[in-house]
């Protein structure tokens, strides 16, 4: 994800913060130094270890997501906490229901581990208080203090999975419906209805935050509804997806560059054609990939016009014809590249884009509905 940068590295999974993310730790100093106006500067760092250690919760949360995903095989690429949460960036959605459940519910399942252990250590603190006399307890959860600090944890753990368990896609509550589902049904038609569901929740949620002023409340209603739409997107695209083989989508007629071209024929290539990427050809074998980012780098760099053998990617991903769009679309999220080179056993074929997925899956649709509208007529 953009704007965002590494702070740690788990089990292979970069746990990354996004820079809008600091706009929550100065909202948690300025509410704190609001509230201890005898010691602001107190009340601030008190704000800003809170919304550090809240956070801390909700990557252990993602890390619970991503961690059950990995033992069912799928990859997880990065975590990223935002503002308003975290997003674990799972490559791909699980093909059983019960490994989606497993995975849905072992978020929500690490902050029940977290408020039960700050349950106990809370009560052996209030205990103390009251033994001590140290006041009410809404005093208590107003003044910066250790006390404070736990109770104010275990409330937002207990929130985190009361929130998550909401039966609204895309939370964890809506995935644990769609795997239900899914195992009745099938996981398109468990999408849309759970997506449905969730749509309709997001919309009672913004219309509560809009009454009552909450605009937090009203910005997680909006990430509710249109993560939904997306999801029910992604589940009619890979449905969608799945009837073509990438072999019947590469371009059989690209146009190629030889070992001794230079970037300037890439430039006359890109001026007449509508083509962005090129192989790199040996003979019939393919030793590198050109695009068009790569050109205008170059011209941006360098005065030279220089062999494009220079410039080009010699990490190539591979995939086979026999593959569906929806498998090699799967393959180029996971490995994070946009052009794969399309291979029939040990022969290359040609290059197939995330470009060019997208526009099969718009031919794809188009055909679709244009025969469901045939069958309807007669």
């Amino acid at each position: 994800m953009n704007w965002s940068f590494r702070v740690a590295r788990v089990r292979g999974i970069d746990i990354k913060v996004h820079v809008t993310f600091f706009l929550i730790l100065l909202l948690g100093a300025f509410q704190w130094s609001s509230n201890t106006p005898d010691s602001p500067m107190e009340g601030a760092i008190f704000g800003v270890v809170l919304m550090i250690l809240l956070f801390t919760c909700v990557t252990l949360h993602e890390l619970g997501h991503s961690i059950a995903a990995q033992l069912f095989g799928i990859p997880v690429r990065e975590i990223v906490l935002l503002p308003l949460g975290g997003v674990a960036l799972i490559s791909k959605n699980p093909e059983k229901p019960l490994h989606e459940l497993v995975i849905a519910l072992a978020g929500p399942a690490v902050n029940v581990v977290i408020a039960g252990v700050l349950f106990f250590v809370n009560g052996a603190v209030l205990r103390g208080m009251m033994l001590d006399g140290r006041g009410m307890l809404s005093d208590v959860l107003m003044r910066p203090s250790l006390e404070a600090l736990l109770l104010w944890l275990m409330a937002a753990n207990v929130t985190l999975v009361v929130f998550n368990m909401i039966p609204a896609f895309p939370l964890d509550g809506g995935r644990v419906l769609r795997a239900i589902l899914a195992a009745i049904m099938g996981f398109p038609r468990a999408t849309r209805i759970a997506a449905t569901i969730g749509q309709v929740a997001a919309f009672g949620l913004g219309l509560l935050g809009f009454t009552s002023g909450n605009f937090i409340l009203l910005l997680i209603a909006l990430f509710i509804f249109f993560g939904a739409g997306q999801e029910n997107a992604q589940a009619i695209s890979k449905t969608v997806l799945r009837t073509k083989r990438v072999g019947d989508a590469y371009n059989r007629h690209a146009l190629s560059l030889q070992l001794g071209d230079r970037v300037s024929r890439v430039v006359d290539y890109l001026l007449t054609s509508y083509q962005p990427d090129f192989a790199v050809m040996q003979g019939n074998r393919i030793i590198g990939i050109v695009t068009r980012e790569d050109v205008m780098r170059a011209l941006a760099t360098s005065p030279d016009d220089c062999y494009v053998t220079e410039i080009m990617d010699r990490n190539i991903h591979r995939v086979q014809a026999s593959q569906s769009l929806d498998e090699v679309r799967a393959f180029m999220t996971e490995h994070g590249t946009r052009v794969v080179a399309v291979f029939d056993g040990n022969e290359y074929l040609g290059l197939v884009s995330v470009e060019d997925i997208q526009e099969a899956f718009a031919v794809l649709t188009f055909v679709e509905r244009q025969q469901q509208m045939r069958t309807r007529r007669a």
